[in-house]
């Protein structure tokens, strides 16, 4: 029997790591949804962490302060003078952010075709060191067709990106090629975006979009705000597309 690389146990600690990440982002958001709840356990890998009044209360302070500053890394849908507003943080691979745009993404960009709210995607990378290097493809994809397609083609780029997601178990599914086809198909003509997405051209962008992400304190993905506050309502992904439809409509 042979063992494994230090390389590929390293590799397989840092997804492990990242799983349980999302794990505990999830777990949170159940147990903060349960009246009178002030501190809860949930489990990471090796032990357990208390989340206290007092952490949250931070760190969801940082997050809506973060949530009312404007941001130069994401995606703006609808009127800035909109009687909502909600704020996405999210990684293209995460599967739970995935799950989210499948059940909110239509009902939000109609809503806010409405006037009824203002949304704000702000892709980063969260889960390249666990997982290679697709989220920062992706991201960077997302960018270039952001830069030069405009905000209406990269909306429906966002929503390919998600429809075609690859799993966490193969990320390299999507070639930067199928990348350049998902562009082109969201509206972009190729000669304008296949340069970018196959030399990385906005890579540059995806680190300050992660860097700005981090400092706004967000640990997780997705990471919700709603009118500048963390929203976490829902034990579940769909309950929490339903009542995040439900808060701004």
């Amino acid at each position: 029997m042979t063992s494994k690389s230090p390389k590929s146990t390293a590799r397989a600690q840092k997804a492990a790591a990242a799983r349980a990440e999302q794990a505990r982002k999830e777990r949170r958001r159940r147990l903060l949804t349960i009246g009178g709840v002030i501190a809860a356990m949930v489990l990471i890998v090796g032990g357990a962490v208390a989340i206290s009044m007092v952490t949250k209360s931070k760190d969801d302070a940082k997050l809506s302060d973060a949530a009312s500053q404007s941001s130069e890394f994401g995606l703006v849908i609808g009127e800035e003078d909109a009687p909502h507003s909600v704020v996405v943080y999210e990684d293209f691979l995460c599967p739970f952010c995935g799950e989210l745009e499948r059940a909110t993404g239509e009902d939000l960009a109609k809503l806010a075709a409405e006037g009824k709210v203002r949304v704000e995607y702000r892709p980063f990378d969260l889960l390249s060191q666990a997982y290679g290097d697709y989220p920062i493809r992706a991201t960077n994809a997302f960018a270039v067709v952001l830069e030069k397609s405009g905000p209406q083609v990269a909306q429906k780029m966002h929503e390919l990106l998600f429809a075609n997601q690859p799993s966490e178990k193969n990320p390299d599914a999507l070639s930067d090629d199928d990348l350049v086809k998902l562009a082109v198909k969201a509206g972009a003509a190729e000669e304008d975006v296949r340069p970018g997405i196959e030399n990385l051209s906005h890579k540059d962008w995806v680190t300050k979009a992660t860097a700005d992400a981090r400092k706004s304190g967000v640990s997780g993905t997705p990471t919700i705000l709603v009118d500048g506050k963390v929203f976490e309502d829902g034990r579940t992904v769909d309950e929490l597309a339903d009542n995040l439809i439900n808060a701004v409509s």
